[in-house]
């Protein structure tokens, strides 16, 4: 199946050809022509297999006729880099439709996106919070929306963004499209898409099981020899783009300083930074100014780096779920991938889960010539924060003694206040 068989309008079918797009993935095949057709669609598909396209390239289409200059679609995501990451497919497949599209998040200042909303826009992509704000301020009409879509629903389910998403459906006409598209689906979720959505075409493209371009592997160290596996492994493995998990915020910033000094050019993307910061370091992973990203799971969703050759779990996920969408930012595109993943003996349980999850054990590797019996330092300092700096002790002051106390006594300092005298009886 071509996308020429999809019939778009040529404004459109244009921004598909210009992005090389030929055949189209599985998601993509099943889920456009009930979108096109303006039923509602619950999407179910692992991470990396097109699911943007197969919500912008309909609703460009469905665009292309009616009015302009007013909110007439809404993308609703549960973070900045996606939100951005999807404003960019807007923009790249519908260059030729002269649609307008306008990102809205927080981290940012509010002026630039109320100008811009103000000037018009026919598709807006948020992220709850922000929206709300907007809504409260009433910067944004949405009083004429046809489509709506809830990209990663599960993962703003896991961010607590279910009670702001609800606060924003009873802002949205009734009678609209709805699209809910996610990589898993908790029971939390359906409830949602029962409420949502009238009568949906439900679509499951292999949700649960990560991508078959992805190959597996564990390597079993200690906590304190990590690092130094890690970087035997960079040198060891011919790489691309590595892009590296860990399980904090402050791990990822002192992981990339580390490897920066050992010669790599590395980025961290973690919620500290600004989102000035965070989108640089995005932009300099996308075009090879960093060759590794060191993040939290704040990048383990929706984030489009085809070129990731390689993702590395230095700290495991709490969740099957969690690893299935780090190593999706691998094996994209159709192209092969690796994942590798850091364990110590604690977490035996998760790999095992895992492993379930996969339908086979995962292959265990070690590096030859690694010293693996190095002992650990006396103190834990590879990822301490820095001390605090503390003023030193200031000296009391020496206040005047009176007979009783003796010479070298103190009397602690007292208000100055008015002396009452008080007779019991």
């Amino acid at each position: 199946m071509e996308f020429q068989r999809f019939d778009f309008h040529p404004h459109v079918a244009a921004g598909v050809m210009a992005a090389g797009y030929t055949t189209p993935t599985p998601i993509q095949a099943q889920a456009i022509p009930p979108v096109l057709i303006g039923r509602d669609v619950m999407g179910l598909a692992q991470t990396g297999t097109g699911k943007t396209a197969a919500f912008v390239l309909p609703i460009l289409n469905r665009l292309m006729q009616g009015g302009r200059g007013y909110v007439r679609a809404l993308v609703i995501a549960p973070t900045r880099e996606l939100a951005e990451q999807i404003h960019e497919a807007i923009n790249s497949l519908g260059q030729k439709t002269r649609l307008r599209s306008v990102t809205v998040y927080g981290g940012v200042s509010m002026n630039p996106q109320m100008e811009k909303l103000k000037r018009g826009a026919e598709i807006v992509v948020a992220c709850p919070g922000r929206l709300l704000d907007h809504i409260g301020q009433r910067t944004i009409d949405l009083s004429r929306l046809e489509v709506l879509v809830l990209d990663e629903a599960d993962h703003m389910f896991d961010m607590g963004f279910f009670p702001d998403i609800r606060r924003i459906l009873k802002q949205l006409p009734q009678q609209r499209q709805t699209l809910l598209f996610s990589a898993t689906m908790p029971r939390e979720i359906r409830h949602l898409a029962n409420d949502v959505l009238r009568e949906p075409v439900t679509l499951d493209v292999g949700a649960t099981v990560p991508a078959v371009t992805v190959s597996h592997a564990l390597y079993p160290v200690a906590q304190h020899l990590k690092t130094p596996l890690l970087i035997e492994l960079l040198r060891n493995t011919g790489t691309g783009s590595v892009l590296i998990f860990t399980r904090t915020k402050h791990r990822a910033k002192r992981l990339a300083e580390q490897l920066s000094k050992t010669g790599y050019m590395t980025a961290s993307l973690q919620g500290n930074l600004s989102q000035q910061r965070r989108q640089a370091a995005m932009n300099g992973f996308r075009n090879g100014t960093f060759q590794i990203l060191v993040a939290t799971d704040i990048a383990a969703r929706g984030i489009d780096v085809s070129q990731v050759s390689h993702v590395i779990n230095y700290d495991i996920p709490n969740t099957t779920d969690a690893y299935i969408h780090r190593i999706g930012r691998t094996g994209r595109a159709a192209r092969s991938g690796d994942a590798y993943t850091l364990v110590e003996n604690d977490d035996m349980d998760m790999v095992r889960s895992i492993e379930r999850v996969l339908g086979a054990p995962i292959e265990r590797r070690s590096l030859a010539n690694f010293d693996y019996t190095a002992a650990a330092p006396r103190r834990e300092t590879e990822f301490s924060r820095p001390p605090r700096h503390t003023a030193p002790a200031r000296k009391p002051g020496v206040a005047k003694t009176t007979g009783r106390q003796g010479r070298n006594s103190f009397r602690p300092k007292t208000a100055n206040t008015n002396k009452t005298t008080m007779r019991f009886r």
